[in-house]
Formats: C-alpha cells, sequence, structure tokens
C-alpha cells in the first residue's frame, strides 16, 4: 500500500521537443481550505451577503459538504451560487477582492503546495491552476503563486452585473476537457504532464496526464490512487505566500460564482450554530 508523502520522489525535466504542464486544482490542494470560505466574512461586511441570503442555501451546502462532492449534489449547489450571485455588481465585487485578497488567501497556501510549484517552474513546467472557483478569484491566485495561468468557471456578465448564467463551469469531466484544450494551445505532450487534486471529481483529469498525484485525497480517490498506483501526497503546512513567492499585481478583478455563495452560505450556517 503507498504511503502518503508531502512531495513527488522525482521530477522529471522536459525533453527539448515536448512541453510540459503540471495542472493544479485549487482547494484543499493548493490552500488548506475553500477559497469560498475565505471570502466569506469580506463579502458579509460589504453587504453583498447577509444572513437570510446565506441561510436561504445553507441546506444544500451542508449536504454537499457532509455527503461529498457528487455530480448530482454539486449541480444543485452550483444552481444555488447562480442564484445568489445574480444581479450582484461586478465593481463592488471587485473591490472587495482586490482590497482582500492578500488577508484571506496568504495565510491558508500549503507550503508543500508552494515549494512543488516552485520545483516545476525550476525544471521548465508550465504551472496551470484549475479550479471551479470563479475565474475572478483563481487568476490573482495564480498570479501570486507564480503559475503560468488558469482556467476556472466563467460567470456571464451583462450589464457590468452577474446574470447568474454560468458560461463555462470548470468542474469534474470539464477540467480534462480544458486540459486537452491548452495542450492542443500550448503544445503540451499530456503524456509527460502532471496533475495534483484532492478530489475524486478530479478522475478525469488525472486519467489524461502521465503523471497523476493525490494530494490530501478523499475516501474515493484514495481508493482509487491506492487501486491505480497513483503517489498520494500529504500536505499539512499552511504558510504566508508573501514569505516564499513574490506577488505580482493582480489588478482589479471580480469575484465569480464559484467563491461567493457557497461559502457565504457555510459561514451562515456556523453563525447561526454560534447564536443558539
Amino acid at each position: 500500500m503507498a504511503e502518503p508523502s508531502s512531495a513527488p520522489s522525482r521530477i522529471r525535466k522536459p525533453g527539448p521537443e515536448h512541453a510540459v504542464a503540471a495542472f493544479f486544482d485549487l482547494d484543499k490542494t493548493i490552500i488548506a481550505s475553500s477559497s469560498a470560505l475565505a471570502f466569506s466574512k469580506p463579502l458579509l461586511k460589504e453587504g453583498l451577503i447577509n444572513r437570510r441570503a446565506a441561510l436561504r442555501s445553507a441546506y444544500a451546502q451542508l449536504v454537499f459538504s457532509l455527503a461529498g462532492a457528487d455530480e448530482n449534489k454539486t449541480e444543485r449547489l452550483r444552481a444555488e451560487v447562480s442564484a445568489l450571485c445574480a444581479g450582484w455588481d461586478v465593481a463592488q465585487v471587485s473591490a472587495i477582492v482586490r482590497e482582500t485578497l492578500h488577508d484571506v488567501v496568504d495565510p491558508l497556501v500549503y507550503a508543500e503546495a508552494a515549494e512543488l510549484i516552485a520545483r516545476h517552474r525550476a525544471d521548465g513546467h508550465d504551472v496551470i491552476v484549475l479550479s471551479a472557483t470563479g475565474e475572478e478569484v483563481v487568476a490573482p491566485v495564480a498570479e501570486m503563486l507564480g503559475a503560468n495561468r488558469s482556467v476556472a468557471t466563467r460567470m456571464q456578465i451583462v450589464d457590468g452585473r452577474y446574470s447568474g448564467e454560468v458560461d463555462f463551469y470548470c468542474y469534474g469531466a470539464n477540467k480534462a476537457v480544458a486540459a486537452k484544450q491548452l495542450a492542443v494551445t500550448h503544445g503540451y505532450d499530456l503524456a509527460e504532464c502532471f496533475a495534483y487534486t484532492d478530489s475524486s471529481t478530479d478522475i478525469p483529469l488525472l486519467e489524461v496526464v502521465g503523471h497523476p498525484h493525490a494530494v490530501n485525497p478523499d475516501k474515493l480517490l484514495r481508493r482509487e490512487a491506492l487501486d491505480r498506483g497513483w503517489p498520494i501526497l500529504a500536505f499539512e503546512r499552511p504558510m504566508s505566500l508573501r514569505t516564499r513567492i513574490p506577488t505580482r499585481s493582480a489588478g482589479i478583478v471580480a469575484l465569480g460564482v464559484g467563491a461567493v455563495a457557497a461559502g457565504a452560505t457555510w459561514y451562515g450556517l456556523n453563525r447561526r450554530r454560534r447564536s443558539r
């Protein structure tokens, strides 16, 4: 039985004829929590989320958290998130994210993830973050990490506001689709590429690369990794990103669908419990 480790035993450098990418999930792979939960407090403070709106989708989030991320439950949560975000002013959310990004995300980054990203960059690999969180959050986080690019959920914007519709949901099989599209665009040899994730919903992504890795895996992914002989990594040390990786300006960003309502839901539920 494979024992978890903090890093791959070896990262192969690409040959001169190949381009190689390392694909990373974000939540619970690079950071030690949910990026949605991380932004719940500033959103509540600025009035975009209120107690009633948070509790409205509490049941869906609770079921999702306790019972696992199967496709049906995740789709239900996505629908709740989309409905809650509809009508939000993008400029207002942009300011909230710009002002709080480093404070809420920096302390959550796993040291092991930061070190692994640095190793891949040193070996000439492109680093790509793939996340179901909104692209307006994922992109600046990816920049802070020194990643080359990112692909995330895209929320539809109409007249400066979120419409409640989702243009692209970067979840499950769609992550594998994104990896394949990036391979065509940038010339990656997927057989030489790497992928890291904690979730069994990302098995399609792991299956398309030559070097899949399970990071702090859920029960289903752990079982799959053991059956297939995929390395299992244990990331345990959150640290401040500022202490290790130079920060590049993220510019003015907006908060997409994945990093809003789900975290606010959990936050609202916990506040309700504490107030009893």
